[in-house]
C-alpha cells in the first residue's frame, strides 16, 4: 500500500482531518478510538491493516492535540 503525506497549514487543521478519521474508524467498528488503542496495546485485536492504520491515527491524534492545548494555554 503506498503512503500518501498531506501537509497542513496548521495543527488545527490536522488535528481535525485525523479526528475525522478516527470518527470514521470508529462508525465501522462501533468502538471509541481510546477503547480500541488500550486493546490494540494489549495485543486484543487483530493486527489488520485498518487497525494498524487506527491506532498510528489515534497516537498522531493524542500528539497533536497536546501542541493545540499547550499553544492555547501559552496564548492567554
Amino acid at each position: 500500500m503506498k503512503k500518501i503525506r498531506i501537509e497542513y497549514d496548521s495543527h488545527v487543521d490536522a488535528l481535525v482531518a485525523v479526528s475525522k478519521r478516527l470518527s470514521a474508524y470508529e462508525g465501522r467498528n462501533k468502538m471509541q478510538s481510546e477503547d480500541f488503542f488500550n486493546e490494540f496495546l494489549k495485543g486484543q485485536t487483530e493486527d489488520s491493516e485498518e487497525f494498524v492504520e487506527w491506532a498510528n491515527d489515534y497516537q498522531h491524534y493524542l500528539a497533536l492535540r497536546e501542541v493545540v492545548v499547550t499553544k492555547i494555554r501559552h496564548a492567554g
